[in-house]
């Protein structure tokens, strides 16, 4: 059994995941303000699925239809309540440059915490279905009308989609025990 803060799978060397995923990771650490990303040099070691991965996390964040950072606040959500210190350092950054407040993060962060008044009806709404999918795979009909008065039907699938695919990485990062990224300069 590998202990709690024991990489299971140590991120790769330009050997072990190719030069694109090399360079990609290299530039993706500048742009961030860190190391090359670990997600990125872990994941990188299956060349093929890595590719697939993040054209469609992509696809929802940084490409996709809901708000910056209303993307930011359902990932810090899910990330906290999956207990995922990769995604919540990660994602504090990027939240702070979506425009978060600290104070927004901590609400984000902790459900038990009295959001501040600057979160909107949607985004409040968003993070109660962060919480309800995590803690059993399906939103009850009452929250989903109530997104319904809030996003188009699009907007739905892909908010269930961005909560769903960021739990699926909180576990994969918990599981191959990746260590969140250290800040340069």
């Amino acid at each position: 059994m590998s202990l709690p803060g024991t990489s299971r799978v140590e991120p790769g060397g330009w050997r072990e995941v190719g030069p694109a995923i090399g360079l990609f990771s290299r530039i993706a650490g500048r742009v961030q303000g860190t190391e090359p990303p670990r997600v990125f040099l872990t994941l990188g070691r299956h060349r093929r699925l890595f590719w697939g991965w993040l054209h469609f996390a992509g696809r929802l964040m940084p490409g996709g239809r809901l708000a910056r950072r209303e993307a930011e606040l359902v990932i810090l959500r899910v990330a906290a309540r999956l207990r995922s210190e990769y995604e919540l350092v990660q994602h504090r950054r990027l939240g702070a440059r979506a425009g978060l407040t600290a104070a927004e993060v901590a609400a984000a962060e902790d459900a038990d915490t009295e959001p501040p008044g600057s979160l909107s009806a949607r985004e409040l709404a968003a993070l109660r279905a962060a919480d309800e999918i995590v803690a059993g795979q399906d939103l009850s009909d009452l929250l989903w009308a109530e997104l319904g008065r809030l996003m188009d039907e699009q907007e739905r699938i892909e908010l269930v989609m961005l909560i769903g695919h960021y739990a699926m990485l909180a576990t994969v990062l918990r599981t191959l025990r990746v260590a969140p990224d250290s800040p340069t300069g």
